[in-house]
């Protein structure tokens, strides 16, 4: 699957897609079934090269319409991971004040994101994908066309140039000046691996989905995986130089840093980091501005992060890219022959949709960090019950 033409310098291609990740891809889908062709460059070498994250909540308004779009949904139903809806909100002494269980009937069935890309690459021609581009820079050419060049020296043109490329974008800029922001907060990410057998006191306090504990402007999250590890994120309100002043490759003492800004919380939860497996891994949370938009530029927009990055403290991330992806496919079917009319349609409903996301997903970062984290989820859970993240 690896592209072919790396010899030839320039090759045209009437839709490119830049970034294989679950918008592009489900962008992909959708032309495919409508019988429109497009090409995806995505800067891995091969789908097997990492993984692709932990579990996913997909919201029935979002992640699921998209996937019912590109005629995948039940398929996806078969990935379901049974108990991945159950929540747990926990405070810094380990008392819980909220558990619900997973009864099978929630609207936000949780998924594994590798599982959910896999399925969207295997419904796709095989040629469909050219691994191993890197985007380094895009530019317009006459009619609307563009050019993208890859980090191995060749270059594309194309029609219609769509950015699915993520946070830092390099479509982005032919649209928009705009850059992610630090947001204050900054993750640790950790790994109990096979929880069941090898941490059961870590397993029984996180159960069997996801699980909350927060004060004090920080505090971790952590989901139960397919894999039976569990994955936690350990959530600081911080200076954006704070992950520098920690040596991440003496994991050890990377816990231990971590750790003191936990100095009081009970101690089972302290062990989501001091009995973790593997390497502690750093990860500023950054934002766009809320309510990111441009004015339209022939030939070219964006979807998915690289259009509307937010905290994931809503957990509508990868749902809107998703939706992003079926609703631009959608348009450009029901515009043949006119790519414009079908980029001002798809951008017209885009904006208001991922500007109510972003402020949506900006409060929840302020209440869960905020002073008062736990009454706030509490009183959060108790008018919505299912709005978990």
């Amino acid at each position: 699957m690896n592209d072919s033409s790396s010899t030839r310098p320039t090759r045209h291609h009437p839709v490119a897609i830049i970034g294989g990740g679950l918008g592009g891809l489900t962008l992909a889908r959708v032309l495919h079934v409508s019988g429109i062709e497009a090409t995806v460059f995505d800067l891995e070498a091969s789908p097997e090269v990492r993984t692709q994250g932990g579990m996913l909540d997909i919201h029935e308004d979002s992640g699921q319409a998209a996937l019912r779009a590109a005629d995948l949904y039940d398929e996806f139903r078969k990935l379901i991971h049974p108990g991945g809806q159950a929540m747990r909100l926990v405070d810094p002494q380990g008392t819980v004040h909220l558990a619900e269980e997973d009864d099978g009937n929630g609207d936000r069935p949780e998924v594994d994101r590798g599982q959910l890309r896999d399925l969207l690459l295997d419904s796709l021609p095989a040629d469909t994908i050219r691994w191993g581009k890197r985007a380094t820079g895009a530019q317009v050419l006459e009619h609307g066309r563009h050019e993208v060049t890859f980090g191995d020296g060749t270059s594309i043109t194309t029609d219609l140039l769509v950015g699915a490329d993520g946070a830092w974008s390099r479509i982005r800029p032919l649209v928009s000046d705009a850059l992610p922001a630090y947001t204050g907060i900054s993750f640790v990410e950790t790994d109990l691996l096979e929880a069941a057998t090898r941490h059961p006191a870590r397993a029984a306090l996180v159960g069997s989905g996801f699980f909350i504990c927060l004060g004090d402007h920080k505090g971790f999250l952590a989901h139960n995986e397919s894999d039976g590890s569990i994955h936690v994120y350990t959530a600081v309100r911080a200076a954006e130089d704070w992950l520098d002043t920690i040596d991440f490759t003496d994991t050890g003492a990377a816990k231990k840093e971590v750790l003191a800004h936990f100095d009081g919380w009970h101690e089972d939860l302290r062990a989501l980091i001091a009995d973790s497996d593997g390497p502690a891994v750093p990860r500023r949370i950054h934002a766009l501005p809320v309510g990111h938009r441009w004015d339209h530029q022939a030939g070219v927009t964006l979807l998915g992060d690289a259009a509307h990055l937010m905290s994931p403290f809503a957990g509508e991330g990868a749902n809107l890219a998703m939706l992003d992806g079926a609703r631009l496919g959608r348009a450009i079917a029901d515009h043949p022959g006119d790519t414009e009319s079908a980029l001002t349609a798809y951008e017209q409903e885009l904006f208001p949709r991922s500007e109510a996301s972003a402020t949506d997903s900006a409060a929840s970062l302020e209440m869960m960090f905020g002073d008062n984290a736990l009454q706030g989820l509490l009183d959060q859970f108790a008018s919505h019950p299912h709005a978990d993240n």
